[in-house]
């Protein structure tokens, strides 16, 4: 009994440093919000919320995009503190202003030019945004879809989808899951799995805003930044990378190499990359990325929460979106508002319009093979390591 008994010591001496301890919660619903109300129906398919929990984080979900609807961690005092901005009622998130709020986003993240591409001799098009451009597979993207859930425990649920060949122009019968996992390390991982019958393109990533300081904790300005990458892709006006690969030090508002305030440069008046995305909006090329094992693409820390967030990948690059069409238009969990640079988005991801751009990680599935990356978020706070 001594020798299980210091074990069960030493295990939470080690998850645990740190950490304040929060009381267990049921799988569903979420304490704190009304699971009745964040319940509904959508193109004939019930739509629910699901939690996880592991003793420090909590994490809530919906099957509605496969959509992270919020995350608890523990700042620098141990106070639960819910990082990822997100809707009151599941009806809220199936408008337009609503749709993008933690969901994955496919079955191509971010922008493809023209909305249209040549694959195998054929041309594709895809439903534009302003007519110019296809984005996060437009109206008839996996964020507007009501998933399956096709396993589910405490720490770990498993979402499907089925997409038809065509569906939202984009060739093959796809089977997609998602899996998000709650780890012992305080870590959320999730991974992605897709299969075709058809040659097609996938880029699959998760739409989380953050705010490490709080839903609704005002801008993330303040927030320290570092990503793990060397080189950014430029874009133009309509925000579509141009083909050229930058040196982050010829370009000094995109060097995020060491840790730095998001607000130190972003209001560079004379950098054209930072007006054309009225911020930053750009995917970054990550450093001495192998895809066979996971790379370190990013470190965020709140600068009042002491929250630290790594993001580990498979993934070739990171979009880093600034909160920069913010507006204050939708009411948040906690009845904040969403307003201008109030949460942040880091997005693990190919590149964005790679079927255009044959310089860029193809992003090309056959049929017989499968898609899969894992993108991993771990959570400490700054007393926990040397942040230099």
């Amino acid at each position: 009994m001594k020798t299980i008994g210091f074990l069960i010591f030493i295990f939470f001496c080690f998850t645990g440093k740190n950490w304040g301890q929060t009381k267990d919660r049921p799988i569903f619903p979420k304490e704190g919000m009304d699971s009745s109300s964040f319940a509904t129906v959508i193109e004939g398919k019930k739509v629910n919320l699901y939690t996880l929990h592991n003793g420090n984080i909590t994490v809530y979900l919906s099957n509605h995009g496969a959509r992270l609807v919020g995350l608890s961690v523990p700042d620098k005092n141990g106070s639960p503190t819910d990082i990822v901005l997100g809707l009151p009622k599941g009806a809220d998130y199936n408008t337009s202003g609503g749709s993008l709020f933690g969901p994955i986003v496919g079955p191509y993240a971010n922008r493809i030019a023209n909305a249209s591409f040549d694959l195998n001799g054929e041309t594709y098009n895809l439903t534009t945004v302003n007519g110019r451009y296809a984005a996060h597979g437009g109206p008839h993207g996996v964020h507007r879809t009501v998933w399956d859930v096709d396993s589910l425990s405490a720490t770990k649920i498993k979402f499907k989808c089925v997409l038809q060949d065509k569906y939202g122009g984009f060739p093959g019968n796809r089977e997609i899951y998602v899996s998000y996992a709650l780890t012992h390390r305080n870590e959320l991982t999730i991974s992605y799995e897709v299969t075709t019958d058809k040659v097609t393109v996938v880029n699959l990533s998760n739409h989380a805003y953050f705010n490490l300081n709080g839903e609704g904790s005002g801008s993330i300005l303040g927030h320290q930044l570092q990503l793990f990458a060397e080189a950014f892709t430029p874009v133009d006006k309509s925000l579509i990378p141009t083909g050229e690969i930058q040196s982050v030090k010829e370009n000094k508002p995109f060097d995020f190499t060491v840790l730095k305030a998001i607000g130190q440069d972003i209001e560079t008046e004379d950098n054209i990359q930072l007006r054309y995305g009225k911020g930053y909006d750009h995917n970054f090329v990550l450093a001495k990325h192998k895809f066979s094992n996971l790379h370190h693409a990013a470190r965020l820390v709140g600068d009042l929460s002491g929250i630290v967030m790594d993001i580990y990948s498979h993934e070739p690059g990171i979009q880093f979106y600034s909160g920069n069409f913010m507006s204050g238009k939708n009411t948040l969990k906690n009845g904040g508002r969403d307003e201008y640079r109030s949460g942040l988005c880091l997005e693990p991801q190919h590149f964005p319009d790679a079927p255009n751009q044959p310089a860029f990680p193809s992003t090309v599935l056959q049929p017989g093979q499968a898609y899969r990356t894992i993108s991993v978020y771990r959570f400490s706070t700054v007393g926990q390591f040397n942040m230099k």
